[in-house]
Protein backbone atom coordinates (compact mmCIF):
# COMPACT_ATOMS: atom_id res chain seq x y z
CA UNK A 1 0.00 0.00 0.00
CA UNK A 2 1.17 3.41 -0.49
CA UNK A 3 2.83 2.72 -3.91
CA UNK A 4 -0.08 4.70 -5.79
CA UNK A 5 0.51 7.80 -3.82
CA UNK A 6 1.03 10.60 -6.54
CA UNK A 7 4.28 12.35 -5.35
CA UNK A 8 5.09 16.11 -5.84
CA UNK A 9 6.71 17.13 -9.50
CA UNK A 10 9.81 19.12 -8.84
CA UNK A 11 9.91 21.63 -11.27
CA UNK A 12 12.93 23.70 -12.17
CA UNK A 13 12.16 26.79 -10.67
CA UNK A 14 12.47 24.80 -7.51
CA UNK A 15 15.57 23.36 -8.28
CA UNK A 16 16.90 26.82 -8.72
CA UNK A 17 15.05 28.02 -5.79
CA UNK A 18 16.38 25.00 -3.75
CA UNK A 19 20.46 25.57 -5.01
CA UNK A 20 20.34 29.33 -4.20
CA UNK A 21 19.04 28.80 -0.32
CA UNK A 22 21.92 26.26 -0.63
CA UNK A 23 24.38 29.16 -1.93
CA UNK A 24 22.89 31.23 1.29
CA UNK A 25 23.23 28.84 3.77
CA UNK A 26 26.82 28.16 2.54
CA UNK A 27 27.55 31.86 2.67
CA UNK A 28 26.08 31.88 6.07
CA UNK A 29 28.47 29.27 7.21
CA UNK A 30 31.53 30.99 5.92
CA UNK A 31 30.49 34.02 7.81
CA UNK A 32 30.50 32.65 10.96
CA UNK A 33 33.94 30.60 9.94
CA UNK A 34 35.27 34.79 9.32
CA UNK A 35 33.95 35.50 12.31
CA UNK A 36 35.84 32.88 14.57
CA UNK A 37 39.38 33.88 12.46
CA UNK A 38 38.49 37.81 13.48
CA UNK A 39 37.93 36.83 17.51
CA UNK A 40 41.01 34.97 17.41
CA UNK A 41 43.44 37.47 15.38
CA UNK A 42 41.99 39.82 18.15
CA UNK A 43 43.32 37.85 20.70
CA UNK A 44 46.31 37.41 19.01
CA UNK A 45 47.04 41.03 18.86
CA UNK A 46 46.65 41.49 21.92
CA UNK A 47 48.38 38.51 23.37
CA UNK A 48 51.76 40.07 21.09
CA UNK A 49 51.28 43.44 22.88
CA UNK A 50 50.99 41.66 25.74
CA UNK A 51 54.79 40.17 25.23
CA UNK A 52 55.95 43.33 23.47
CA UNK A 53 55.90 42.33 20.14
CA UNK A 54 54.79 45.13 18.51
CA UNK A 55 55.12 44.09 15.05
CA UNK A 56 53.22 40.40 15.37
CA UNK A 57 50.24 42.23 16.86
CA UNK A 58 50.37 44.56 13.45
CA UNK A 59 50.76 41.58 11.65
CA UNK A 60 47.64 40.03 13.38
CA UNK A 61 45.70 43.38 12.94
CA UNK A 62 46.06 43.56 9.19
CA UNK A 63 45.27 39.59 9.00
CA UNK A 64 41.59 40.57 10.88
CA UNK A 65 41.44 43.25 8.66
CA UNK A 66 41.53 41.34 5.71
CA UNK A 67 38.97 38.89 7.12
CA UNK A 68 36.76 41.88 7.77
CA UNK A 69 36.57 42.79 4.00
CA UNK A 70 35.73 39.28 3.21
CA UNK A 71 32.94 39.48 5.49
CA UNK A 72 32.13 42.70 4.12
CA UNK A 73 31.69 41.33 0.40
CA UNK A 74 29.86 38.14 1.78
CA UNK A 75 27.34 40.32 3.38
CA UNK A 76 26.74 41.70 -0.02
CA UNK A 77 26.61 38.48 -1.54
CA UNK A 78 24.08 37.17 1.02
CA UNK A 79 22.13 40.46 0.51
CA UNK A 80 22.09 39.47 -3.41
CA UNK A 81 21.46 35.60 -2.87
CA UNK A 82 18.14 36.50 -0.50
CA UNK A 83 16.74 39.11 -2.37
CA UNK A 84 17.25 36.83 -5.99
CA UNK A 85 15.57 34.12 -4.18
CA UNK A 86 12.60 36.57 -2.72
CA UNK A 87 11.98 37.73 -6.07
CA UNK A 88 11.79 34.31 -8.04
CA UNK A 89 9.01 33.27 -5.18
CA UNK A 90 6.92 35.82 -6.03
CA UNK A 91 7.20 35.68 -9.30
CA UNK A 92 6.07 31.96 -9.35
CA UNK A 93 2.97 33.26 -6.97
CA UNK A 94 2.26 35.65 -10.06
CA UNK A 95 2.49 33.36 -11.73
CA UNK A 96 -0.10 31.35 -10.31
CA UNK A 97 -2.51 33.90 -9.73
CA UNK A 98 -2.07 34.79 -13.48
CA UNK A 99 -3.08 30.85 -14.79
CA UNK A 100 -5.81 31.31 -11.92
CA UNK A 101 -7.27 34.35 -13.72
CA UNK A 102 -6.81 33.12 -16.89
CA UNK A 103 -8.52 29.71 -15.98
CA UNK A 104 -11.39 31.59 -14.62
CA UNK A 105 -11.66 33.69 -17.99
CA UNK A 106 -12.17 31.01 -19.57
CA UNK A 107 -14.98 30.19 -17.46
CA UNK A 108 -16.72 33.24 -17.75
CA UNK A 109 -16.48 32.83 -21.75
CA UNK A 110 -17.96 29.78 -21.54
CA UNK A 111 -20.85 31.26 -19.06
CA UNK A 112 -21.77 33.94 -21.16
CA UNK A 113 -21.88 31.62 -24.27
CA UNK A 114 -24.69 30.09 -22.49
CA UNK A 115 -26.24 32.64 -21.43
CA UNK A 116 -26.25 35.25 -25.02
CA UNK A 117 -28.86 37.73 -25.78
CA UNK A 118 -30.77 35.61 -27.57
CA UNK A 119 -31.34 33.31 -24.85
CA UNK A 120 -31.91 35.54 -22.40
CA UNK A 121 -34.35 37.37 -24.57
CA UNK A 122 -36.29 34.42 -25.87
CA UNK A 123 -36.80 33.28 -21.74
CA UNK A 124 -37.92 36.58 -21.11
CA UNK A 125 -40.62 36.44 -24.25
CA UNK A 126 -41.37 32.76 -22.98
CA UNK A 127 -42.25 34.52 -19.57
CA UNK A 128 -44.02 37.05 -20.54
CA UNK A 129 -46.08 34.70 -22.63
CA UNK A 130 -46.99 32.56 -19.82
CA UNK A 131 -47.73 35.65 -17.14
CA UNK A 132 -50.08 37.16 -20.24
CA UNK A 133 -52.06 33.50 -20.88
CA UNK A 134 -52.56 33.30 -17.07
CA UNK A 135 -54.18 37.25 -17.23
CA UNK A 136 -56.67 35.83 -19.97
CA UNK A 137 -57.48 32.68 -18.08
CA UNK A 138 -58.13 34.55 -14.91
CA UNK A 139 -60.33 37.60 -16.67
CA UNK A 140 -62.20 34.67 -18.86
CA UNK A 141 -63.08 33.29 -15.46
CA UNK A 142 -64.30 35.99 -13.80
CA UNK A 143 -66.24 37.44 -16.56
CA UNK A 144 -67.58 33.61 -17.30
CA UNK A 145 -69.17 33.23 -13.99
CA UNK A 146 -72.77 34.59 -12.67
CA UNK A 147 -72.76 36.78 -9.70
CA UNK A 148 -74.34 33.32 -7.60
CA UNK A 149 -71.47 31.61 -8.87
CA UNK A 150 -69.07 33.27 -7.52
CA UNK A 151 -70.60 34.44 -4.37
CA UNK A 152 -70.92 29.97 -4.31
CA UNK A 153 -67.22 30.07 -4.78
CA UNK A 154 -66.52 32.73 -2.02
CA UNK A 155 -68.43 30.27 0.28
CA UNK A 156 -67.10 27.31 -0.86
CA UNK A 157 -63.13 29.40 0.05
CA UNK A 158 -64.67 29.98 3.59
CA UNK A 159 -66.03 26.06 3.99
CA UNK A 160 -61.88 25.34 2.97
CA UNK A 161 -60.67 27.57 5.60
CA UNK A 162 -62.90 26.46 8.28
CA UNK A 163 -61.86 22.67 7.62
CA UNK A 164 -58.45 23.71 7.80
CA UNK A 165 -59.13 25.50 11.31
CA UNK A 166 -60.69 22.56 12.51
CA UNK A 167 -58.23 19.97 11.12
CA UNK A 168 -55.19 21.77 12.55
CA UNK A 169 -57.16 21.87 16.19
CA UNK A 170 -57.37 18.37 15.86
CA UNK A 171 -54.00 17.35 14.97
CA UNK A 172 -52.99 19.65 18.21
CA UNK A 173 -55.74 17.73 20.53
CA UNK A 174 -54.24 14.59 19.23
CA UNK A 175 -50.39 15.95 20.44
CA UNK A 176 -51.82 15.63 24.20
CA UNK A 177 -51.43 13.18 26.30
CA UNK A 178 -54.85 11.40 27.22
CA UNK A 179 -57.14 12.52 29.85
CA UNK A 180 -57.01 10.02 32.70
CA UNK A 181 -61.06 8.02 33.10
CA UNK A 182 -60.44 6.04 36.07
CA UNK A 183 -60.44 7.55 39.75
CA UNK A 184 -58.13 8.18 42.03
CA UNK A 185 -57.62 5.68 45.23
CA UNK A 186 -58.87 7.06 48.08
CA UNK A 187 -56.89 7.70 50.64
CA UNK A 188 -56.61 4.79 53.27
CA UNK A 189 -55.60 7.46 56.24
CA UNK A 190 -57.74 10.18 56.24
CA UNK A 191 -57.57 13.21 58.55
CA UNK A 192 -60.10 13.14 61.03
CA UNK A 193 -62.01 16.41 60.76
CA UNK A 194 -63.98 17.22 64.14
CA UNK A 195 -67.31 15.89 63.55
CA UNK A 196 -65.78 12.58 62.90
CA UNK A 197 -63.37 12.78 66.32
CA UNK A 198 -66.86 13.36 68.05
CA UNK A 199 -68.42 10.38 66.80
CA UNK A 200 -65.58 8.03 67.22
CA UNK A 201 -65.37 9.34 70.65
CA UNK A 202 -68.99 8.46 71.66
CA UNK A 203 -68.45 5.11 70.47
CA UNK A 204 -65.44 4.40 72.52
CA UNK A 205 -66.67 6.40 75.87
CA UNK A 206 -68.38 3.88 78.41
CA UNK A 207 -71.24 5.07 80.14
CA UNK A 208 -71.18 6.40 83.74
Amino acid sequence: MGGNQSVPKVTPQDRAILDLKLQRDKLRQYQKKIQVILDREHEIAKAHLAAGQKDRAVVALRRRKYQQGLLVKTDGQLENLEQLVSTIEFSLVEVSVLHGLKQGNEVLKEIHKEMNVESVEKLLEETAEARAYQREIDEMLANTLTLDEEEAVQDELKELQALAVVEAKQEADAKLPPVPTEKPAEVADRVPTPELAREEGDRVAVPA
